[in-house]
């Protein structure tokens, strides 16, 4: 399956196309949220202008950091993001890091900003890992056309998991799948008369990173330090956070009142 669209003299690559649609669809998640807590349409837009810019240089750069000596003889290559090379934790850190500042400078309430851009957050990985997919990336190891057929997946992806004569366990569907099934949970809880604020950013951290601390031994692209993949270092310092985050919550912030701060905004 070629990764590419040719349409003339232009050349639109799959897994930049996926990328946009899940900026697109996070983007009005996100927008939608917010007026329901009372937030100012505008300020979010501009709060999403700046997340999604430095989610993306963040993604590259740290990316490029642990392939370093690729990138320090080929510094041009840096450059060329719609041929792969976003690691969704260095995103992770560039959103947080722009949220934070954007927040402050503004004084708004940044773990409520949080919460309902996590929503958007997982939906948009759980649609760009099929970038990964067109690009024959983010896959376990060798495994058989047997066993691909026993998990029942639809023929599309079995022909795009052979690559390079080889077929190869389809981590990024799992991933994929696993964001989704958050996303829907993230949904369910966030009207829950029990929620708080940064419950839900709790959620999103320990969720993803225990699903991606396990995934990422299956994966054969991981980006090392030393000997230690360094997404699975990430993803145990995410669901810490993440707990801790969660008890903070249970032990100082309010419950959501949504119906006040959306009515309070009409």
């Amino acid at each position: 399956m070629s990764p590419v669209i040719n349409i003339g003299f232009i050349s639109i690559h799959i897994y930049s196309i996926c990328i946009l649609i899940g900026i697109i669809v996070a983007f009005n998640l996100i927008i939608c949220e917010s007026k329901k807590h009372g937030f100012d349409e505008e300020e979010i837009e501009n709060l999403l202008f700046y997340v999604i810019i430095f989610g993306i240089i963040g993604a590259r750069l740290y990316y490029c950091l642990f392939n370093f000596d690729y990138y320090m003889l080929n510094p041009i290559n840096i450059l060329k993001v719609w041929e792969g090379g976003l690691a969704i934790h260095g995103g992770i850190i560039g959103g947080i890091i722009s949220t934070i500042i954007y927040s402050r400078k503004k004084n708004i309430n940044v773990i409520l900003v949080l919460d309902f851009m996590v929503i958007g957050l997982i939906c948009a990985q759980a649609i760009g890992r099929w970038g990964n997919f067109f690009n024959g990336e983010a896959h376990g190891p060798v495994t058989t056309l047997g066993y691909l057929n026993s998990l029942h997946l639809p023929k599309t992806i079995i022909k795009g998991m052979y690559i390079d004569g080889n077929y190869y366990i389809p981590t990024f569907l799992y991933e994929s799948i696993w964001c989704f099934l958050g996303f829907i949970i993230m949904i369910i809880l966030k009207n829950r008369k029990f929620m708080k604020e940064g419950y839900l950013t709790g959620f999103y951290l320990v969720w993803y990173g225990f699903e991606r601390f396990f995934i990422e031994s299956l994966r054969t692209d991981s980006l090392m330090l030393g000997s230690f993949r360094v997404a699975q270092i990430v993803s145990v310092i995410m669901v810490i956070i993440g707990l801790g985050i969660w008890l903070f919550s249970y032990l100082k912030l309010p419950k959501y009142n949504v119906e006040k701060r959306s009515g309070d905004n009409d």
